[in-house]
């Protein structure tokens, strides 16, 4: 239940990460956050979700002299910024990038399914970067082997390019995962600068 992810806004009511339930008690608890009802948006502080939690029947955490809600969405009391980390180079993060979707043939796959392919090839002097790497099933890896796309003739469906996605914490909500978060979530996508 303490992993039960919840939807962080800043103080202007921005999505601006998702925490884990611990963390969002935790800032509840030291004030530096308020739940928000998903039902009217109205804020509750610590000791009031704290009184709200007693006619909970579940999705609440038990402590030794009282039970609290697992809140859906907390917004902060005193950040109002935005959290701008670099998005990580990591094989997690292309696979995130590419939607587990070979960049050749178009056919989605399983993550044990797929590789990571140069676009071109270490033999011809090719890195590993944002730029340079895409998944590829196994069929179209052996396929192109160590030639450009063009060589092979197998065009890439979309060019590879470092993630735009929302800056504040390399988090994609482009699957929202509660119904709750929706507003919210909405207005954080559409909000992204978009650039070429």
């Amino acid at each position: 239940m303490l992993n039960e992810s919840v939807l962080v806004l800043n103080r202007s009511w921005i999505a601006i990460q998702v925490a884990n339930a611990g963390r969002a008690i935790t800032l509840l608890y030291q004030g530096y956050a308020k739940v928000v009802s998903p039902h009217d948006f109205s804020t509750y502080d610590f000791d009031n979700w704290k009184e709200l939690s007693k006619t909970a029947d579940d999705y609440y955490i038990q402590a030794v002299n009282f039970k609290i809600m697992i809140p859906e969405v907390i917004v902060l009391t005193a950040f109002n910024g935005i959290y701008r980390r670099d998005i990580k180079f990591s094989r997690r993060n292309i696979f995130e990038r590419d939607k587990s979707t070979c960049q050749y043939c178009g056919e989605k796959f399983k993550k044990w399914e797929l590789t990571l392919d140069h676009v071109v090839p270490r033999s011809l002097g090719g890195r590993s970067t944002w730029e340079n790497l895409v998944l590829a099933c196994v069929p179209c890896n052996v396929k192109k082997g160590s030639r450009l796309p063009d060589e092979a003739e197998m065009p890439l469906i979309r060019k590879p390019r470092k993630p735009r996605w929302i800056p504040y914490s390399g988090e994609s909500f482009s699957s929202v995962r509660k119904q709750s978060w929706q507003r919210f979530v909405d207005a954080a996508y559409w909000d992204v600068e978009l650039k070429d």
